[in-house]
């Protein structure tokens, strides 16, 4: 699309905006265009998973690595099972318990799947996303759809349609608004592989449900490949980042915080606090986002509170560092991945 035409975009709140946003979407899709749609997770920017020239789309509009591989979406177990080689017993354990839902399973591919959308790889991320948008628009198109999220590659994952605008507006033809995303990062990720399952990518999704459903322990992915082909998205050491410095830091109480801030906030420039228990009142008060001590609360807003950093021309994001605990994994890397250089 041309450079100055900003995104068309389309509601899916009532039946019938659903029914010719799906109809829109699938049009587009099927003629090899990308388009944003919403995932449970983040917004993801499509394409036709089987189609090369498609996929290529996705790499161009976001700036995306070629090394860095995309998750294949899916509607129901026979297309997930059409994109890859082998679905051992773990995939088929994994994939009763937990789809559709925010969780991708890494295997090997099949010769239907491009070289471009696996990064050249031999294996393929692949993923039965609990969004009836998303899985609407599968099921039109009939084929798989590559989708990553729907941002410049490396900043902060969109979880609403405004997002996708600011990111990516006038590089894509369609964006699907269908509200604030339920889950707000991205899916755990699970390579199934090899002889042991290896937890690639941590998300709301944690270690001990995986286990659980597997029947046997799972490996956690000692350190993150940052050349050569990934077998998965999100594992560089820099990614989710905001254009505002983040840092991950503790207080005891309102006099810690407020050495924190002269000492890390140069003068002149404008700092916002993300908080979650240790919470100001005093004259930092005004600097302060309120982010919930609920996991799952938290994870629906961090995006959300980042991208409100960049519009508001935030220059130091100070956050208080958060629980540990594996319910908190997930995003926890993405803070610290947003952190990172």
């Amino acid at each position: 699309m041309g450079s100055n035409a900003l995104a068309e975009i389309l509601a899916a709140v009532t039946p019938e905006q659903f029914a010719s946003a799906v109809t829109r979407a699938a049009d587009l899709l099927r003629a090899g265009e990308v388009v944003a749609l919403p995932t449970e997770t983040v917004y993801g920017l499509a394409a036709n998973a089987l189609d090369a020239l498609a996929v290529s789309r996705i790499y161009e509009a976001k700036g995306r690595p070629a090394n860095n591989p995309i998750i294949v979406h899916v509607a129901d177990l026979a297309m997930a099972q059409s994109c890859v080689a082998a679905w051992p017993p773990a995939a088929a354990r994994l994939a009763q318990a937990l789809w559709p839902g925010p969780l991708t399973l890494v295997l090997p591919r099949s010769p239907a799947i491009p070289d471009i959308v696996a990064a050249g790889g031999p294996t393929v991320a692949v993923r039965w996303p609990r969004h009836p948008l998303m899985e609407a628009v599968i099921r039109k198109c009939g084929f798989p759809l590559a989708a990553p999220s729907a941002n410049p590659s490396g900043r902060t994952s969109p979880t609403t349609a405004r997002h996708v605008l600011q990111g990516l507006g006038q590089r894509i033809p369609l964006v699907i608004d269908g509200g604030p995303t339920p889950v707000g990062i991205e899916s755990t990720v699970v390579d199934l592989s090899g002889v042991t399952p290896i937890l690639l990518r941590p998300g709301m999704i944690h270690s001990a449900e995986l286990e659980a459903s597997l029947g046997m322990p799972i490996k956690r992915l000692a350190t993150a490949a940052t050349e050569g082909t990934l077998r998965s998205p999100g594992l560089l050491s820099k990614h989710y980042a905001p254009k505002a410095r983040l840092i991950l830091c503790g207080w005891r109480d309102e006099g810690d915080l407020d050495r924190l801030v002269k000492e890390l906030v140069p003068a002149g420039v404008r700092c916002r606090i993300l908080a979650h228990t240790a919470i100001p009142s005093g004259e930092l008060a005004s600097l302060t986002r309120l982010l919930s001590l609920d996991p799952h609360q938290f994870a629906q807003r961090i995006f959300a509170e980042l991208h409100d950093c960049d519009t508001d021309n935030i220059g130091i994001i100070l956050v208080e560092e958060i629980p540990s605990g594996s319910a908190w994994d997930g995003i926890r890397d993405r803070l610290q991945r947003a952190a990172h250089g």
